[in-house]
Parts: C-alpha cells; structure tokens; sequence
C-alpha cells in the first residue's frame, strides 16, 4: 500500500499504474532517470496527488456530492493552491466538488483589502494668460484669458496657483511672475462630475439594471474571492491530511525533511 485514508489502504498498484502511465505519456522524455532520488522524488509526490484524490472522494460521498467537471486551474491558481493541491483539483472531479463546498462560505480577509485610493483634487473651471510685460498683465480683464478647463490648481504654475488660492473666487489673481513671464489667472469651483454607473457615465434611463446577484461587482473582487477560497482550501486540505492520512515508509511527503533524498540542488 501507498498509505491509509481514514484507515483504510489505498493499494500500491493506483501508484504503479499512474508511473506507469507517466513514463508513456508525452512528458516522457523530462522525467527523471529510472532509479535516481529525482524519480523516488516523483514517486513520493505523485502519493501524495493520489491520497489527496482518495480523500476528497471519501469526503464527497460522505455529504452527498456529485462529482463536478470543470477547466483545469490557471496559472495563479495552481500556484496558490501548491502543485500536490493543484494536480488532484485539475485530476479529479471529486476533489472540485469538495473544493466549493468546504469554501462556499470563504470570506476575504480584512487584510487583502485595498487602501482606497486618495480623493481626487477638487476641479476649477480656469481661464489663464501668460504675458512678457507687467503693464499688459497688470491692464488684463478676463476676456483677455484664455480658458484651460476643469483642472486642478495644482497643475498651475506654482506662482499663479498660489495667487489664485489666496483670491476669491470670480475675480482675477495676479500679476505673479516666474520664470516663464507674468501670470494672471480667474478660477472658479467646477461642478463635481457625475457618479459613473454599471453601465457607463450616459447610460439610458432604460437600461435594464445589472444583477449584483449573478455578478461580481469588480472583477478585482471576483479574483480576491477565488483566492480567500484556495486559502481556505489548502487550510482545510492541511487539517484532513494531518488527521485522516498515514503515509508509509519511503512513501513520506517530498517535503520531509526527515528522508534521505530531501535536499536542494542549486
């Protein structure tokens, strides 16, 4: 036997077959050498794909499951999920079922939420002109400007944005010079854009609404869901081994520090 699930054996042949199975298949020829550390390696993982398959079957009929079909994993996933995990999820249906319903209550944790991002700077409708002598800038009226926009102050000269801030709003500031000449500025708030909408900034009245119940509102918030629920997966998978598994000897986890081909190669 390769090891005990829930205490009972789980034959040494299933690991046979699966080598068996991997040394035809078209990886063949990336395997490690027959006999090699690497290959007892490879044995020790591929029990480990094997026993975590059993289990989850056993859980699965347990509680009812149905088997459940589906893609293979995406790169990020298989990651998150460490590649025993990962194999036995992409290998049987019976470990996907018990995947979503040991994770269906899964929550992000509080920590993977984004800091929101800062305000926007409050917009001023500016008009704005640059002039290379004092007297036409000291002689300016606002319809000798010429209008820049909806724009933060901030993105004035220095000088004249300043002036600006310190004047009330409607009336000319300035002349300031700089480097650039003298500076005379008029600004005035901007009203606040509207709030966007699931369907863009002008959508119809008409537009049907989208279902927040069938549909994530951000894809971001999707993605940080799948993940809370690889976590708790992993978290979970790691509790029923270390309490229903019993590996045999020359069979232990890859990982094991404690057998003799654990080592690193660098």
């Amino acid at each position: 036997m390769i090891g005990l699930v829930d205490g009972q054996a789980v034959p040494r042949d299933v690991l046979d077959t699966r080598l068996r199975d991997l040394r035809r298949g078209p990886l063949h020829a990336a395997l490690p050498v027959p006999g090699s550390s690497e290959e007892r390696q490879m044995a020790r993982w591929v029990t480990q794909v094997i026993l975590t398959e059993v289990l989850c079957e056993r859980e699965a009929l347990s509680r009812g499951l149905a088997p459940l079909e589906g893609p293979p994993l995406d790169r990020l996933a298989a990651v998150e999920l460490g590649s025993i995990n990962a194999a036995a999820y992409n290998g049987s249906p019976w470990v996907r079922a018990v995947h979503q319903a040991v994770t269906a209550s899964a929550e992000v944790p509080s920590a993977w939420s984004s800091t929101p991002p800062p305000p926007a700077p409050a917009l001023h409708r500016v008009r704005h002109a640059l002039f290379a002598d004092p007297a036409e800038a000291a002689a300016a009226t606002p319809a000798d400007l010429e209008p820049l926009g909806a724009i933060p102050l901030g993105s004035l000269p220095s000088a004249i944005a300043q002036a600006v801030r310190g004047t009330p709003y409607g009336t000319l500031a300035g002349p300031v010079r700089d480097a650039l000449g003298w500076h005379v500025a008029l600004a005035e708030p901007a009203p606040p854009a509207p709030e966007p909408t699931a369907l863009g900034p002008a959508a119809p009245q008409s537009a049907a609404p989208r279902s927040s119940a069938s549909e994530p509102t951000a894809p971001a918030s999707a993605a940080l869901v799948a993940a809370a629920r690889r976590r708790a997966f992993v978290q979970w998978l790691d509790v029923q081994r270390a309490t229903r598994v019993r590996l045999v000897h020359g069979l232990e986890h890859p990982g094991d520090p404690r057998q003799p081909d654990n080592h690193h190669k660098h």
